[in-house]
């Protein structure tokens, strides 16, 4: 395979992976942006913890959908995740569609 052709493969990876994301976007209820990836989710936990001087975030996510190019669909929803990360985290609640009852 040559560079230009796993480069190829690669961009195309990443965009079926953006279209998954934004058909499944409207299940959830929060984004979730840590330094390595981006997850959905429906329930989200965050702690701030610190151990020898050093601060990190554990985050535990329950009904999740995990933003991974390596990972086949069925894979990316998962019942529960748990995060550890040093850097910021950044955690957005998704505004709530307006829903009209005829």
């Amino acid at each position: 395979m040559t560079a230009e052709e796993l480069e190829s493969y690669e961009t195309s990876q990443e965009l079926e992976l953006y279209n998954a994301y934004r058909g499944a976007l409207g299940l959830f209820k929060y984004v979730v942006e840590t330094e390595r990836r981006f997850y959905l989710a429906n329930q989200v936990d965050m702690q701030v913890r610190s151990a020898a001087g050093e601060v990190y975030f554990e985050l535990t996510l329950n009904d999740a959908w995990v933003w991974d190019v390596y990972r086949t669909a069925p894979a990316r929803f998962v019942n529960a995740v748990r995060v550890v990360t040093f850097k910021d985290v950044n955690v957005e609640e998704l505004p709530k569609a307006d829903i009209s009852v005829p």
